[in-house]
Formats: structure tokens, C-alpha cells, sequence
């Protein structure tokens, strides 16, 4: 009958059953939802505090963000233990996991609660998105910003540093980037052209520059993309 499952078969989440969701992103261990009225909701393991209700409790149904009241939400991404949230006003705020700075907010503290990145204060931020311990951001200019784990270089910066603020991706610098994606390790954007480039990690080829299993610590244009 409805609402019922057996192995293998989905099940319709039924605490969001009268809301319209509009987005959602899976962590390692962690869910969020979007709704259509900007509003957040978590669930799964909180150990890291990256549902942002304020505690390290997990979750077995999704419980509304309570924290980002006022907030109209239009964006999330969750990362491994981490999560962000984009605002209609172009802020980013992130919470959970601060492991190699993967927050923004210039320090390796976990985040119970969401919390503003001030380092994008000015800048519009249009999209985002959490690999592993790195994340991406994207303004309304074109402009890539990362921060975080940088260790096989996936942060574009031309070192294995890691970097616990955002900062912009000056390897980009003339390409007007329409869209981004975290890996675990590695780094993908496309830009207005058509364009592809990656970075970082180049574990079983990923990159797709043809070398293998090298890592590029500066994007690098799939050449084998181009018309």
C-alpha cells in the first residue's frame, strides 16, 4: 500500500510530503532540501554539526533549519560533513565540518549553526558546490572563488595549500564561468563558450586531459571537448 517500501524500492519522504521541494543535496551521511519558499531542511548524521540545528544529534527526519529563519534560500550543496547555503541576496553561509578550512570563515572551528562567509561580503554568489573538504563558489561575474582542502591542488591556486577563506581562481581570469562541481578531490568548471576545465586530483583520469593519473594544480581546458 502507499507509503510503503521493500528493499531496493524509493520511498517518498513523507515529513516533506506537503512541501514543494525545489532542490536537494546528498553528503556523506547527510541530506538537505530545499523548499520552493527558500526554506532548508537537514537530516541523517550530525556528529559534525552539519545540519545546523545547533547540536550534534542525527536526525532520521528532516527538520527545518531553523537557524536560517529570514533567510530565502536559493541554492544548497552538501559536502562530506559540511554543508552551504546560497541567498537570494548573493551571501553564502556554511556550517558542520571545518577540516582544512573547508568553512570559508578563516579558521578550522566546526559550525553548529549556520554562519555568513564574510570574505564574500560584495560579491554576489550565484551557485556553489562542496567536494570532499573543498568547495566551490561561483559570482555573478563569471568569477570562481575556493577554499579549503587544496592538498592535490583542487583549490586552482597553483600550490597544494589549503586555504580556509575563499579565494579567487586567478588561473580564470578571462573566462566568464557559468557553472562549477567539487569532486572529492578534484575541481570542474564550465565557462559561457562551452568550454570545459579541470583540476586537482587526477586519480584514474578524471581530469580528462589524456595524462593519466597526473594532477593539475592550475585549470586546464579538456581539449578533447572542442569542436
Amino acid at each position: 500500500g502507499a507509503g510503503r517500501s521493500s528493499e531496493g524500492e524509493s520511498k517518498k519522504v513523507e515529513a516533506l510530503a506537503s512541501k514543494r521541494v525545489v532542490a536537494v543535496s546528498a553528503g556523506y551521511c547527510h541530506s538537505l532540501a530545499l523548499i520552493a519558499d527558500g526554506v532548508v531542511f537537514s537530516w541523517g548524521e550530525g556528529e559534525s554539526g552539519c545540519l545546523g540545528h545547533g547540536t550534534k544529534r542525527n536526525r532520521s527526519r528532516p527538520g527545518k533549519i531553523e537557524a536560517l529563519e529570514g533567510q530565502h534560500v536559493i541554492a544548497v550543496s552538501a559536502g562530506r560533513s559540511y554543508s552551504l547555503a546560497v541567498t537570494a541576496n548573493g551571501a553564502l553561509w556554511s556550517w558542520g565540518d571545518a577540516c582544512f578550512g573547508s568553512l570559508g570563515h578563516n579558521d578550522h572551528l566546526n559550525h553548529l549553526l549556520p554562519k555568513k562567509i564574510d570574505a564574500l561580503a560584495g560579491h554576489r554568489v550565484v551557485a556553489v558546490s562542496a567536494g570532499l573538504h573543498h568547495n566551490l563558489a561561483l559570482t555573478a561575474d563569471g568569477t570562481v572563488w575556493s577554499c579549503g582542502g587544496g592538498y592535490f591542488g583542487q583549490l586552482g591556486h597553483g600550490d597544494g595549500q589549503c586555504h580556509p577563506q575563499p579565494k579567487k581562481v586567478e588561473a580564470l581570469a578571462g573566462q566568464r564561468v557559468v557553472a562549477v562541481s567539487a569532486g572529492s578531490e578534484h575541481s570542474l568548471t564550465v565557462t559561457a563558450n562551452g568550454a570545459v576545465f579541470t583540476w586537482g586530483g587526477g586519480m584514474y583520469g578524471c581530469l580528462g586531459h589524456g595524462d593519466g593519473i597526473a594532477n593539475a594544480l592550475l585549470p586546464k581546458k579538456v581539449e578533447s571537448l572542442e569542436l
